[in-house]
Parts: C-alpha cells; sequence; structure tokens
C-alpha cells in the first residue's frame, strides 16, 4: 500500500466485471478464496490462473472473464482485506459512547495483529501488492476510505490541524503498524508472545508519537 494517493496517470486494477446473479457471485467468490490458498503456498511469483482454476474448480476462461492477469486479481483480494479493515474500523469509532482516539487505535492495531496470525494471506496479499507501480497504485486508491476514517478519529487530537494533513498521519500510522505485523508474523521461529511484544511496543510508540505531534 501507499500513503499517498494513487499517481496520476497511473493504472487502478480492477476486475474486467463483477457478478450481478448469485450464481455467478458463489463462483467468483470460490476464485478469490482459491486464490488466496495458492498465493499463500506457492508465493506471488509463481502464482498461476491454472492452479487458481484447479482450486477453484472452474475452467481458466471464467477467471479471465474476471481478471485480465494475476495483478488485478492480487488488487481485488486486496480491496476484500481493506474493505474489511474500514468496516472493523467503522464498528471501533461508532461505539456508544465515542471511545477515545488511543482507544480506537488500540482496537485498530489488535484487530489487524489477530487477522495478521489467523490468515497467513493478509501478508501475502501485502507482499503481492507491492509488486508493481500498477499495484501500488491501486493499493493506495483501495486504502483511501480507511485513511479518511482514521483521520476523522484523529480530529479531536490535533484540532487545528487540516484534514489533508491528519491524513497523512494516517497514512504514516496504518503503514507502520502493517510493517512491524510484517516483521513480527514473519519472523523465523515466532512465538506468539512475539507477537504480542511486537504488539504492544507498536501500541506504546504510536500513541507516544500522537501525543507529541498532538504537542507540536
Amino acid at each position: 500500500m501507499s500513503t499517498a494517493n494513487a499517481p496520476a496517470g497511473e493504472e487502478i486494477l480492477r476486475p474486467r466485471r463483477r457478478p450481478a446473479q448469485a450464481r455467478s457471485r458463489e463462483r467468483f467468490s470460490r476464485i478469490l478464496t482459491a486464490a488466496r490458498g495458492v498465493l499463500v503456498e506457492s508465493g506471488f511469483e509463481s502464482f498461476t490462473f491454472d492452479e487458481v482454476a484447479k482450486r477453484a474448480d472452474v475452467p481458466i476462461g471464467t477467471i479471465y472473464q474476471f481478471f485480465a492477469n494475476k495483478y488485478a486479481m492480487v488488487c481485488e483480494l486486496d480491496r476484500e482485506d481493506t474493505n474489511a479493515t474500514v468496516a472493523a474500523l467503522r464498528s471501533f469509532s461508532e461505539q456508544v459512547p465515542t471511545p477515545q482516539w488511543p482507544v480506537v487505535l488500540e482496537d485498530f492495531i489488535d484487530h489487524l495483529a489477530e487477522l495478521w496470525v489467523r490468515d497467513p494471506s493478509r501478508r501475502a496479499v501485502w507482499h503481492a501488492v507491492q509488486s508493481t507501480p500498477a499495484t501500488r497504485a491501486t493499493a493506495a486508491d483501495t486504502e483511501r476510505e480507511m485513511l479518511d476514517l482514521i483521520a476523522g478519529v484523529l480530529g479531536p487530537l490535533a484540532h487545528g490541524v487540516p484534514r489533508a494533513e491528519r491524513r497523512k498521519l494516517a497514512g504514516v500510522l496504518v503503514h507502520t503498524v502493517v510493517s512491524l505485523l510484517n516483521y513480527a508474523v514473519g519472523a523465523p521461529e515466532r512465538t506468539d508472545a512475539d507477537v504480542d511484544a511486537v504488539v504492544a511496543e507498536t501500541k506504546r510508540m504510536l500513541v507516544a508519537y500522537l501525543f507529541t505531534v498532538a504537542g507540536a
């Protein structure tokens, strides 16, 4: 992902079409589920539509009806992941009474950590969308709603800071968390305690950083 909007002129990768009928939506979902498994087991360099088609039990032509190439497919996986994160973030921030921003931030970090530990495809997708300028631009476009939401959550902390600046700050937060989760989850012979320690230090570091920004 990128903290900036998609660069001007950079292609945004999307499915060729989205399914409208229930049967087609089920097939589309099955393809994406199979793609996650292939991505985790084979890595992005060895990722092929042939293997996805076998696992999803669909003709390879069906996959090409939806996706021009593997780059568009991993961007759709990233879109799924980001949309789920946005939904969770909204639920954290819309609690009654409204929680303070450190609580929302810590809930957000805990949520991402749980997903990255439980679902190895999260990390695999994150790595895959770093592969080309077009996938990075698409990931940047995908994450805009999430950054806008976090910028709003940070409003009470930084009253006089323009929203555009808070959005940049949100990008720093998100990419710091994801980078540290990548370090924690990908470490050789890591244990749950190791991941918990990194998550705790990430919270401590980012909350302290935001208080520093607020006092600047």
